[in-house]
């Protein structure tokens, strides 16, 4: 898209939104501050470097798309693509079965800091911080219980891993000077009923005041409720109300997946009730299609509500934005730039929402004011400001990545075969 072109659409819409009080030069420069933490399993299917095999334990990938990553070499080579083709700031996202392990097998209630000094460095190079989560899936001891598993040896095992994850992340944290957010996901739960829901809550509540006891100031540690797993489709151990109650009691972070709620509930409006009771969020942001099928997150009512509301709860600075799917069913590179764009252009509309006037219609009462606002909002120029963050940022404007991401394909992922 032309330059003069882009820059007069914006200097339209920059008016329009004036006329609401809106200063779009200061949403742009909010939205540039505000990372985004890219899910580094995108690239390979949430395969990672340990086993070399498809994930299990609760979740599946679908999908055979030809170009995936397969060592971490190309995983690094396709994240540097990705952040070549968006503007803004971004984290990357490890999973403990992404370290570098070399041709040694290191089990997960082994590893340790010294296998991901690598990503430490390669992240302090490319100017990326580092997120990082426990691994409990893909192994041989996952099976239906991991931290909340009766069996001692086994839940030992599970929590020395999550430990060691946690020293990880501290480690991470201190090297890049930014607190590292850890997440903690088990799919821990039942195929079909079970008469001990509370027996596994309480092991699982022991585990965790285990794992969180350790002082780390470097991370933070965040807790991710889940509806339910593949294959533990009667219940979850580890479910919203479980973590509500942990996290706030215990205040710690609470990981809000998109994807782990039902279809019909919106997610949104659990921001404000969440912020009320425990210290920060964490996004984990998805697009359920039937549930958690972890579809590429799109620019749709569901993305868009949840970052106007945390906008509209002041509530930038107790949230930490990352990208949670696994699309193996279109071109992999691809599937994050859709997903970023749609949380970028999902947290601008949120910026540049008019919510001065819209505050005080609903303090005077005005609610026909009110509606008729929230209503024509959702046709002001905000696309002309987004086209303009991009050329600021000198990278594709509009669908120009789209050929960007079809030449790399050729020349890159068609290669490996």
């Amino acid at each position: 898209m032309k330059t003069d072109l882009i820059e007069k659409n914006y200097a339209i819409a920059k008016e329009r939104y004036a006329a609401l009080g809106v200063d779009t030069d200061k949403a742009i420069e909010t939205l540039e501050k505000t990372p985004i933490s890219l899910h580094c399993w995108q690239a390979d299917d949430v395969v990672g470097f340990e086993r070399d095999e498809a994930a299990s334990g609760g979740i599946q990938t679908t999908g055979n798309y030809p170009g995936k990553a397969r060592n971490i070499d190309e995983l690094r080579q396709d994240i540097d693509k990705v952040t070549s083709l968006l503007g803004g700031r971004f984290r990357l996202n490890l999973h403990e079965t992404y370290g570098e392990f070399g041709n040694e097998f290191v089990d997960r209630d082994q590893v340790e800091a010294k296998h991901f000094e690598g990503w430490m460095q390669w992240a302090k190079e490319h100017n990326l911080k580092l997120d990082f989560n426990s691994t409990s899936f893909s192994h041989p001891k996952s099976g239906y219980l991991t931290l909340s598993n009766p069996d001692k040896g086994i839940r030992d095992f599970w929590i020395e891993h999550t430990k060691r994850c946690r020293r990880i992340a501290d480690a991470m944290g201190k090297a890049q000077g930014d607190p590292c957010i850890m997440n903690i996901w088990v799919h821990d739960g039942m195929k079909d009923y079970t008469v001990e829901k509370m027996r596994y809550r309480e092991i699982l509540k022991n585990s965790l005041d285990e794992i969180l006891a350790e002082k780390l100031p470097d991370m933070k540690s965040c807790l991710e409720a889940k509806l339910f797993g593949i294959g533990m489709e009667a219940y979850t151990v580890g479910s919203h109300d479980f973590y509500a109650g942990y996290c706030s009691k215990n205040d710690v972070i609470y990981t809000l997946d998109t994807g782990h709620y039902e279809p019909t509930e919106n997610v949104s409006d659990a921001v404000s009730s969440l912020l009320l009771f425990v210290p920060e969020l964490m996004l984990h942001v998805s697009r359920p299609m039937h549930w958690d099928s972890d579809h590429v997150t799109l620019f749709d009512d569901n993305t868009r509500n949840l970052f106007h509301e945390l906008v509209r709860a002041n509530a930038l600075d107790r949230a930490h934005v990352g990208l949670d799917y696994f699309d193996a069913s279109i071109n992999r590179i691809g599937a994050y730039i859709i997903g970023t764009r749609a949380a970028q252009k999902s947290l601008l509309q949120a910026f540049l929402e008019p919510l001065d006037i819209l505050r005080r219609y609903e303090d005077e009462g005005k609610w026909f004011e009110r509606l008729a606002l929230l209503e024509e909002e959702k046709t002001l120029p905000f696309g002309a400001v987004y086209d303009y963050f991009n050329m600021k940022n000198n990278v594709p404007v509009g669908e120009e990545y789209i050929a960007d991401v079809q030449r790399y394909e050729q020349e890159v992922l068609a290669k490996r075969g």
